[in-house]
């Protein structure tokens, strides 16, 4: 029995499925044309091109973790990254791939015009606590850059600038990099989260319209003079 909005859904629901069916049948009919094209050849029908998803697929940054292992693992975030298969904890510098390297003490700026960089390679984040997070800790083969300003919204700094976590830090690369789909995916994860965004949406959208590191330095610069 349905009421009024479960009547509205059932009406998508039946749309929705005469479109499945429709596809599938024409999928079907495609393959039956493809073995009729073929019986005079004696050619094999290729069915995973007749029936493969032809959507293109999103392309993915590949997210790495150099991993030390001295913070709280209750508050870890690269851990519970790691858990859902969102990114891959490494335990030695040389295990941890090549690729873009997030380091506050980069002398260059994050732009998207290192995204190329990480594509086929990678995005590496150093999960360490903000007090071991010394200079020589960041010796990661890889392109060195810094994030620019932003805030944090974890529990533990919440509205502190710079003070990021490392889901935090791997979320802002990506949205500069354009690909805020995958940042808002691995920020899913956490209940705060989508405060990140919302406190940083500004200075995230403005970054990620920049052409280069100048750019996005002068950028940060308004926010560090108010």
């Amino acid at each position: 029995m349905f009421g009024r909005g479960d009547g509205l859904a059932a009406g998508v629901y039946g749309c929705v499925a005469a479109r499945v069916c429709d596809c599938v049948a024409a999928r079907v009919y495609e393959y039956v044309a493809a073995r009729e094209r073929d019986e005079t050849t004696n050619k094999p029908v290729d069915e995973r091109a007749v029936f493969s998803d032809p959507t293109p697929k999103v392309s993915i940054v590949e997210l790495h973790i150099r991993y030390e292992g001295d913070d709280d693992p209750q508050k870890c975030t690269a851990r519970k990254l790691a858990k859902f298969d969102r990114a891959t904890l490494h335990r030695s510098h040389r295990e941890t791939p090549y690729g873009i390297v997030l380091n506050p003490h980069a002398e260059r700026a994050l732009s998207p015009a290192d995204r190329e960089m990480a594509n086929p390679g990678a995005l590496v984040a150093l999960d360490c606590s903000w007090e071991s997070a010394g200079e020589a800790r960041f010796s990661l083969a890889g392109e060195h850059r810094a994030l620019p300003y932003l805030v944090a919204a974890n529990p533990v700094n919440f509205g502190r600038p710079m003070q990021l976590t490392t889901v935090e830090a791997l979320a802002a690369a990506l949205i500069i990099f354009g690909e805020r789909e995958q940042a808002e995916g691995i920020l899913s994860k956490f209940t705060w989260g989508e405060t990140f965004l919302e406190l940083n949406d500004e200075p995230l959208r403005r970054y990620a319209n920049c052409t280069d590191s100048t750019e996005v330095v002068d950028i940060q610069q308004e926010y560090l003079d108010r």
